[in-house]
């Protein structure tokens, strides 16, 4: 069972894309956040402005960082990645890629972008 509400935070705390990043990088595992984000890798791998709010909220303390696999393979959908890129960008079989999309309620289409994004020209 994931923590919902640790999941919550990070989603408002860091935006969507913010949090795949944190998802790729370290999904999955227990990570500590440095009082200083200078101190580690985070500024590297997420970003001055996500390691710094992670300092603010976590510092000095482990988090259990979501695997996030609904958010990044919808994502990773409206970048126009087939099932394929997905499995493996995610460390899961094509047949639990369709079985994912199958049980979320907005899939977005292939290479449809961000959905919360307006269209430039129509």
């Amino acid at each position: 069972m994931r923590d919902r509400g640790l999941t919550d935070t990070l989603l408002r705390m860091l935006g969507p894309a913010g949090l795949i990043r944190l998802a790729e990088q370290y999904g999955g595992t227990r990570l500590y956040i440095p009082a200083s984000p200078e101190r580690g890798k985070l500024v590297k791998d997420l970003g001055q402005e996500a390691a710094e709010k992670l300092s603010r909220r976590y510092g000095l303390d482990y988090i259990s960082v979501p695997l996030m696999r609904e958010l990044r393979a919808a994502h990773y959908r409206a970048a126009g990645m087939s099932n394929a890129d997905i499995a493996r960008k995610l460390g899961l079989s094509e047949s639990a890629v369709n079985r994912l999309f199958q049980r979320m309620d907005n899939v977005p289409a292939k290479g449809s972008g961000d959905p919360r994004q307006l269209k430039l020209f129509s």
